[in-house]
């Protein structure tokens, strides 16, 4: 049975565009594929800053780590572990300040774990998700999309594709819902708003899925 992880990070709960659409994602693929979803509303926890103790406890060999050193790593290794037993990712993902939200890069310095998530090899690091898709559900106030004035600021998802491209995922795709300041500022309905990009949701599930 296929395993789709389904992560959130926005903080503002119902009104959120990228949770709105990460459900349409989850709602189709219910239908498409099907399976088990475990979800991670990663605004809802609270994941701790990585410092020395984490940095010493992760460089630990497995088998030599105090009980202390488990336990600083302990949620890190479920993230880690839901990343590895998943076949499927959607991630919410909105533009805050050019860059993910806040919880999100917590999330991230928690998932990059040599020997879990990249291993070294004779060659250099190998990322372990390289049979995995993720699809990125992007939000902005501002319009950046190709051919947009602020088209050369989307540092967002540049940077998602760096940083999953290290961690061996060659399947992405991105529905980038920018804008949203017309629909905060009452210039547009909600639902026209959405509706494009929930079509473009809809087409992704009508494309012959990549061998």
């Amino acid at each position: 049975m296929p395993t789709l992880l389904h992560i959130d990070s926005s903080p503002m709960g119902e009104s959120s565009v990228t949770r709105t659409l990460t459900q349409q994602f989850v709602h189709e693929w219910r239908n498409a594929p099907g399976g088990r979803v475990l979800s991670r509303d990663l605004a809802a926890i609270d994941i701790p800053l990585v410092d020395a103790r984490w940095v010493f406890a992760n460089f630990t060999p497995k088998e030599l780590r105090t009980p202390e050193q488990q336990d600083v790593l302990r949620l890190s290794t479920e993230f880690t572990t839901e990343l590895l037993t998943a076949d499927e990712y959607v991630i919410g993902v909105p533009m805050h300040n050019w860059g993910p939200t806040a919880g999100f890069k917590l999330w991230v310095d928690q998932i990059v774990r040599f020997g879990e998530t990249v291993v070294v090899t004779s060659a250099g690091p190998k990322g372990m998700l390289g049979k995995k898709r993720a699809t990125f559900i992007l939000a902005a106030g501002a319009k950046y999309r190709p051919g947009s004035g602020y088209a050369s600021m989307n540092y967002l998802e540049v940077w998602l594709r760096t940083l999953f491209s290290y961690l061996g995922i060659k399947d992405m795709q991105f529905i980038f819902a920018d804008g949203s300041a017309a629909l905060r500022d009452g210039k547009v309905d909600r639902s026209a708003f959405l509706a494009p990009h929930i079509e473009a949701i809809q087409e992704l599930f009508l494309q012959p899925v990549n061998p």
